[in-house]
């Protein structure tokens, strides 16, 4: 079984935050889905080695981003993991009673989204690629607009963070020490805090180490 964070998503209230991260450090021009107009969204993703940076804007009230939003603030949103056995993930949530709230399957990719209620901190995605180097939700070419870099890993607050980061290794079916949970290219880590959240993304662009959570500006050289 393969786990990989392959893409991480920031919401925020306009595009000012991201305009300044890619003046910074270089990112590079971003895919405008369309698709995403189906949650009340407009977006921008931005590829960073073969993993992508997403930055989602509500252009609706009832967005459930706009919710997250007033209450939260800007911050983690989304964690979309890659998985290479899709169907059995999707068994295990259905047999804990986790809630997928939105599901499809198209020739090259299917996902499903599991309710951030039952995970906690954020929606996570659970997503399969075929092949498995391709990215449909990254647009076409996206390999010629990729920066150099990776995305290592997530910091999760919970009021629980050792429940937690067993209910997402049991779900993603990835290997867990304590309170961190392995991805391919690092880990996510849980712990204490409040509200229940996404604290940070941890990014490496150009050399540099970053650390982007409640401000999508926020950086460490």
């Amino acid at each position: 079984m393969i786990t990989r964070l392959r893409q991480a998503v920031l919401a925020d209230w306009n595009f000012e935050a991201a305009d300044r991260l890619v003046k910074a450090h270089g990112l590079k021009t971003p895919f405008e889905d369309p698709g995403v107009s189906e949650f009340g969204l407009v977006n921008r993703v931005y590829a960073i080695g073969d993993q992508f940076l997403e930055i989602v804007v509500p252009v609706s009230e009832n967005a459930p981003a706009a919710r997250f939003l007033k209450r939260n603030g800007p911050g983690g949103y989304m964690l979309i993991f890659q998985l290479s056995d899709l169907a059995g993930a999707r068994a295990r949530a259905d047999a804990m009673n986790i809630r997928r709230v939105w599901n499809i399957d198209l020739p090259d990719i299917s996902a499903s989204h599991l309710h951030p209620a039952d995970m906690g901190a954020a929606i996570v995605s659970m997503d399969e690629a075929r092949p498995a180097a391709s990215w449909r939700w990254a647009g076409p070419d996206w390999e010629k607009r990729a920066a150099p870099g990776k995305i290592t890993g997530a910091v999760i607050e919970s009021g629980e963070p050792l429940r937690r980061a067993a209910l997402w290794s049991e779900i993603l079916d990835a290997q867990r020490d304590g309170p961190e949970i392995s991805v391919q290219e690092g880990a996510i880590k849980f712990e204490m805090g409040a509200p229940e959240s996404v604290k940070e993304i941890s990014l490496e662009i150009g050399g540099k180490t970053l650390a982007l959570g409640r401000e999508t500006s926020r950086h460490e050289a």
